[in-house]
C-alpha cells in the first residue's frame, strides 16, 4: 500500500532577470558589506599619480631649476649670506626646523650665491621654487611660477559702427551687381529685371536705364582708362556700353552658359568674365577677340579680380579653389585648396599684398603673389557669403544670404559689427538676403545689393564714440593653421 503523498509548496514562477539582480545582489551583501562606501584612498597610487602629473607639467622646468638637497641643507647651515629661508607660519624657529628636517621650509632657488651677486641681494628674476623636503612623498615642486606671455595677435583699433541711411528702390527684381564710376559721382546696378540702372551717388536719384540684356544682369565693372561700361548676365552676354552714346557698341560671344563674374584688368585693355561653363575667358576689349580661355575649375567660375603684377589674374570656383593664372600663357600659376565650400566672393585689399576669400565654412587672408595662408577671420558668419568688399582703412564688409552683413577689422580679423537688413515693407522676410556689396571710390560710403529689390547705402555712425560702443575683444586662444 502506498504510503501518504507530500504536498510540495508551489514554486513562484521567476524571470532570469529577476534572478540575475537577486544573485548579484548577495554577491554584493556577502563579499563587500561596505558597498555603499568609497574605498579607502591608497597613498601609494596616490603618490604615483602625483608624480607623474608634476613630471608632465613641469618637466621642462624641472631640469633647469631642480637644486640636490645636500646643496640646499649646506646653504642654509652656513651663517655667512643672507638666509633664503623663508619659514611658514606657525613654523616656529626657523633653525630647530631646518635641523628636524621641517616639511615648511620654501627656498628660493637658487640659494647658493655666484661670485656676481652683490652683497645688496639677488639681482636676477627667478621663476622656480622648490622645496627643502625630506620627506620621499614629494620629490620636486608643484609651484614653479610661469610668466604669462602676452597675446601676439594685433589688437583690433576702435572703428565706429556703420549705419543705414538711405534705401533706393527703382528695380523690379533681385538686384545683383554694383559697380562704382571712377569719378565717384554715380554708381550703376545689374537686375534680375533685365535692366542696368545709373544711380546719383549724393541724392541717391535715377539717372539712366539700360536694357539689353535678355537674363538677370550678374556682373558689372566701369572703366577706369575708357568711356566704357561692361555688364555680363545669365543670357551667356558680355556687354560693352558706351557712356557717351548710353548703348551697346560691342558683345563677346563664346562663353557656353551664364557668366556670373566679371572684371577689367588695371594696366591692359583686356576684360575677364567668369561662368557656369567653369571657364574664366579673357577678351581683348577693342577686337572682341576671345585671347584666353583660362580652363582648369571643375565647377563655376563666381569671382574674380585682377591684378597689374602677377598672379595678375585670380579665380574663386564653386569647387572650393582658388587659382592664380599666368596671364602670358594662359596656364595655372597656382591653386588654394584651404576652403571646403564654394568660394563665392573675394576682395583685393587696396594698398597691401593680400586678399580675403569668403566661402559658407570660412573667410581666409592670403598672401600675394605666393599665396601663402595668412590667418581665418575670428569669427564665422554660418551663411553663405555672396559678396565681400574691403577699403583703405582696412574695413572689411561681407554680405551673406540670409541679409547679415558683418564688419571686419582687416589686420586682427576681428568682427567688430553685425548688422542685420531690413526688407522693404511688402517684402518676405525671407528676401533678405545680400547679392552684391561695393564701396564707393573715396571709400567712406558701402553699397548693397539685396533680394527684396531695394539698393541700400551706409556710412559710419558720426555720433559713436569708444564708450558709447566699446571694442568687444578677445584674442584667440588657438588658431587654424589650414
Amino acid at each position: 500500500m502506498p504510503g501518504p503523498t507530500v504536498e510540495m509548496e508551489p514554486i513562484e514562477p521567476q524571470s532570469v532577470k529577476k534572478l540575475s539582480f537577486k544573485s548579484l545582489k548577495r554577491t554584493s551583501d556577502l563579499f563587500s558589506p561596505t558597498h555603499a562606501q568609497l574605498a579607502p584612498p591608497d597613498p601609494e597610487s596616490k603618490k604615483i599619480r602625483m608624480n607623474h602629473k608634476i613630471n608632465l607639467e613641469y618637466k621642462g622646468i624641472k631640469s633647469t631649476c631642480e637644486i640636490p638637497l645636500q646643496q640646499v641643507n649646506s646653504a642654509t647651515t652656513e651663517a655667512s649670506g643672507p638666509s633664503n629661508v623663508l619659514a611658514l607660519p606657525g613654523s616656529g624657529d626657523s633653525s630647530v626646523s631646518q635641523k628636524s628636517g621641517a616639511q615648511n621650509a620654501l627656498v628660493v632657488g637658487p640659494s647658493l650665491q655666484p661670485k656676481g651677486w652683490s652683497d645688496g641681494g639677488i639681482s636676477g628674476k627667478s621663476t622656480a621654487v622648490i622645496t627643502a623636503s625630506g620627506s620621499s612623498e614629494r620629490n620636486f615642486s608643484t609651484s614653479a611660477i610661469m610668466e604669462r606671455i602676452p597675446s601676439k595677435w594685433p589688437r583690433p583699433v576702435w572703428r565706429p559702427p556703420w549705419k543705414n541711411y538711405r534705401v533706393i528702390s527703382g528695380h523690379l527684381g533681385w538686384v545683383r551687381s554694383v559697380a562704382f564710376d571712377p569719378s565717384n559721382t554715380w554708381f550703376c546696378t545689374g537686375s534680375a529685371d533685365r535692366t542696368i540702372k545709373i544711380w546719383d551717388v549724393g541724392s541717391g536719384r535715377l539717372k539712366l536705364t539700360l536694357t539689353g540684356h535678355i537674363e538677370q544682369v550678374r556682373g558689372l565693372a566701369v572703366s577706369q582708362r575708357h568711356t566704357y561700361m561692361f555688364s555680363a548676365g545669365d543670357d551667356k552676354q558680355v556687354k560693352c556700353w558706351d557712356l557717351e552714346q548710353n548703348k551697346a557698341i560691342r558683345s563677346y560671344h563664346g562663353h557656353l552658359s551664364g557668366v556670373y563674374c566679371l572684371a577689367l584688368h588695371p594696366t591692359i585693355d583686356l576684360l575677364l568674365t567668369g561662368g557656369r561653363d567653369s571657364v574664366c575667358r579673357v577678351w581683348d576689349i577693342r577686337t572682341k577677340v576671345q585671347v584666353f580661355a583660362l580652363s582648369g575649375h571643375d565647377n563655376t567660375v563666381c569671382s574674380v579680380f585682377t591684378r597689374p603684377t602677377d598672379p595678375q589674374v585670380v579665380t574663386g570656383s564653386h569647387d572650393s579653389t582658388i587659382k592664380f593664372w599666368d596671364l602670358r600663357y594662359g596656364k595655372t600659376m597656382l591653386t588654394l585648396t584651404h576652403h571646403k565650400k564654394s568660394v563665392r566672393a573675394m576682395a583685393l585689399h587696396p594698398t597691401e599684398h593680400c586678399f580675403a576669400s569668403a566661402s559658407a565654412d570660412n573667410i581666409k587672408k592670403f598672401n600675394l603673389p605666393k599665396g601663402e595662408f595668412l590667418h581665418n577671420m575670428l569669427s564665422q558668419q554660418k551663411t553663405i557669403i555672396n559678396a565681400m568688399a574691403v577699403n583703405e582703412d582696412g574695413v572689411m564688409a561681407t554680405g551673406g544670404d540670409n541679409g547679415s552683413l558683418w564688419f571686419w577689422d582687416w589686420k586682427s580679423g576681428h568682427n567688430f559689427q553685425q548688422a542685420q537688413t531690413i526688407v522693404q515693407p511688402g517684402s518676405l522676410d525671407s528676401e533678405a538676403g545680400i547679392y552684391a556689396v561695393c564701396y564707393d571710390v573715396s571709400g567712406s560710403r558701402l553699397v548693397t545689393c539685396e533680394a527684396d529689390k531695394t539698393i541700400k547705402m551706409w556710412k559710419e555712425d558720426e555720433d559713436a564714440t569708444p564708450e558709447t560702443h566699446p571694442l568687444n575683444y578677445k584674442p584667440p586662444k588657438d588658431i587654424r593653421r589650414f
